[in-house]
């Protein structure tokens, strides 16, 4: 596996989000053969109707076809009332049916460690959707109020060397995920 291509989406809407901020900056970060591409698409997601044919509808198909081109997907979500954002419970409903999120590796990105209730919703959902959550690759990191965007937080070590590592450590476990696969493949 010579390149890593990894889907980044972030649970907030605002436009100077530190989750944005902190899925962004690990981009920047990224070694020249991982891509991290920010999905920025959530908010043009009609709200989950299971009477609708997900495939007819373009921002679902948009999403689904990111998710299926990726190698593993980093989640950076806000806490709204002690749970996911509902932007991100959607997108994430919109999912469930399909094929795509099921054996996923995941990296969760906290930006503010007192946002417990959210991560241990958005564990629990992505983990009954089958999808692998890396807990090397986890991180939190203390962005709230910090003022910061995406290029400081890759100029500041306290955020950025946590950042990179989980990226790291989510990329040697997609690479371990991939190895595994192909020897099961060949030996089927």
């Amino acid at each position: 596996m010579d390149r890593i291509q990894l889907l980044a989406v972030s649970g907030s809407l605002r436009r100077e989000s530190y989750n944005s901020a902190a899925i962004k900056a690990m981009g920047l970060m990224s070694p020249e053969n991982v891509e991290v591409r920010v999905y920025n698409d959530l908010g043009n997601l009609p709200l989950f109707n299971p009477d609708l044919d997900s495939e007819a509808v373009p921002a679902v198909s948009r999403l689904k076809t990111a998710i299926r081109e990726a190698h593993g997907l980093i989640i950076a979500s806000p806490e709204y009332a002690h749970g996911i954002s509902g932007v991100l419970k959607n997108a994430l409903d919109w999912l469930v049916s399909g094929e795509e999120f099921v054996s996923m590796p995941i990296a969760l990105v906290n930006t503010s460690p007192r946002a417990s209730h959210a991560q241990a919703a958005l564990r629990e959902v992505v983990t009954t959707m089958s999808g692998l959550i890396v807990e090397d690759a986890c991180v939190s990191i203390p962005l709230l109020g910090s003022g910061l965007a995406s290029d400081g937080i890759v100029g500041e070590p306290e955020m950025a060397e946590p950042l990179s590592r989980g990226l790291s450590e989510f990329c040697a476990a997609i690479r371990a995920i991939e190895i595994n696969k192909a020897m099961h493949a060949t030996s089927a």
